[in-house]
């Protein structure tokens, strides 16, 4: 049976001249020309935006731009492949205008223009937001973790950097031991030489003292971490059971819940979610153009502050809420069955006893601007009432007496708590997994972007913007193409 002919590869053809004929109307690649020719790219803060009059004539930043968010719409990040594309793939030559810059230029651009590239995400974000394509309602708020150019083994701790100091002092002594029990002839049975021992050493007493240069670095800075290739990145633990602690970046992200398009974003180096709600919430509110939200976020965001500055601001939070206290022989005798009475600020048992005030303290909290903050815990027990009590074994393991702590933010966790109980609310909470966790498995297990490029939290921003541009592009594309409209008309061609 014949296969199915193709063309003669030295026959001649009459094949379209002009290289615009190769485009789909309704490709992609229009839709990225448009966008970025209606940007202002001097106003954004491009570099070479603006040009001069003397000099080498630079590659217009219009065009670069085009080339990056057509690569991570294709899962193309690397510069080198991003150059072989402009060289051999026909919608890269048509946006390129068939200008063909190297892999130095581009790796440049987008270093050099990580703080333009954040701000055309934002732009972007605005424009969705005039087309009506947030609800304004519901948002949900995620963080992820990815990892940075940078080896774990290259972020040195106090602690890590100590224990490295002693294994490489262990190793100093037992070639100095080796070099007193041994006369070191050149004989067979040596297994190394003199030279070559006195070579480790020394290699060995270099490394030990630029492992004391580190801790010193590390103790002179309050403690906290150094990394030496990346300075901006931290050790955290990627998320998951069994996941192994790296390098990493935590992005935290707000999405819409109309169509689950990613709002805002901000790349930290905190490894908790600790002050990410009130900040992401604000920044949503503000592209949106609304006063009043609702928020929906997972037990990482169940801090009393955060939430109280949330609902000051307008905005309604629904957190699920984090296990507090430890656990005690019988749950019916958990923290949820001690009654609060605000009137004689104590504590009602399940048993009936009272349990007053006596005595407050400051837990430490994470600092994420490195300014020191505390927040105050109140303790309350009754002494008394848990000697003389018939139920104390199964109320608490503790000798004593059964204890309860009360937080300073406690009032306005019992309003978020009793909102909880609400099965409209609980609905909501049971969606944020689609409504925020969509974009992070499309980027990291679809796209396969789980990796950073670039270093430093700056650039590290450049990169991230260009990756949640391109997935929020691609999904306005597809929601204006189900619904038969022309988003080149909305943008304005």
């Amino acid at each position: 049976m014949p296969y199915i002919q193709g063309e003669d590869r030295n026959q001649l053809t009459l094949t379209p001249m002009c290289l615009d004929d190769y485009i789909e109307p309704d490709s992609l690649c229009r839709v990225i020309a448009a966008y970025v020719g209606s940007l202002d790219m001097a106003a954004l803060g491009f570099k070479y935006a603006v040009t001069r009059d003397t000099g080498r004539l630079p590659h217009n930043p219009a065009n670069m731009l085009m080339l990056y968010l057509y690569g991570y719409l294709n899962r193309i990040r690397s510069s080198r492949r991003l150059e072989a594309e402009t060289k051999r793939n026909i919608e890269v030559m048509w946006l390129m205008e068939k200008v063909m810059p190297d892999d130095k230029t581009i790796c440049n651009f987008r270093k050099d223009n990580a703080d333009a590239l954040k701000k055309v995400f934002r732009e972007f974000s605005l424009w969705c937001s005039r087309q009506g394509l947030y609800g304004k309602e519901l948002v949900a708020v995620d963080g992820t973790k990815i990892r940075a150019d940078n080896s774990g083994r290259n972020v040195y701790s106090r602690r890590s950097t100590e224990k490295r100091i002693e294994r490489v002092e262990k190793r100093i002594d037992e070639y100095l031991r080796a070099l007193e029990e041994n006369d070191f002839e050149d004989t067979e049975e040596s297994a190394m030489s003199k030279e070559a021992i006195l070579s480790a050493i020394a290699h060995l007493q270099d490394k030990k003292s630029k492992l004391e240069t580190i801790r010193s670095k590390i103790e002179a800075n309050g403690g906290g971490e150094i990394s030496t290739a990346d300075p901006d990145c931290r050790i955290m633990k990627q998320g998951g059971n069994a996941r192994s602690m790296d390098a990493c970046y935590n992005i935290q992200a707000v999405t819409d819940d109309k169509n689950k398009l990613i709002v805002d974003f901000e790349v930290t180096n905190c490894a908790d979610d600790k002050g990410a709600l009130p900040k992401m919430t604000e920044s949503a509110k503000e592209i949106m153009g609304v006063d009043e939200i609702t928020v929906v976020a997972d037990k990482g965001y169940y801090d009393g502050e955060d939430i109280a500055i949330c609902e000051s601001n307008g905005t309604t939070c629904i957190v699920s809420k984090m296990r507090t206290g430890c656990p005690v022989p019988n749950p019916e005798y958990g923290h949820k069955h001690f009654r609060y009475d605000k009137e004689s600020d104590s504590y009602i048992c399940p048993a009936g006893f009272a349990l007053t005030y006596k005595r407050s303290s400051k837990r430490k909290l994470v600092s994420t601007d490195g300014v020191p903050k505390h927040t105050e815990v109140r303790k309350y027990y009754n002494i008394n009432a848990c000697k003389n009590c018939e139920n104390k074994s199964q109320c608490t393991k503790d000798k004593v007496h059964r204890s309860v702590t009360r937080s300073q933010y406690q009032d306005v966790l019992d309003v978020h708590d009793t909102r909880l109980d609400s099965e409209e609310n609980r609905e909501k909470l049971r969606r944020r997994k689609e409504i925020v966790e969509h974009p992070f498995g499309t980027i990291k297990h679809g796209w396969g972007y789980r990796q950073f490029l670039c270093r430093g939290l700056l650039k590290t921003g450049g990169e991230q913007s260009l990756t949640f541009l391109a997935y929020n592009l691609r999904r306005v594309f597809n929601i204006f193409k189900q619904n038969e409209k022309s988003m080149l008309e909305a943008i304005g061609v």
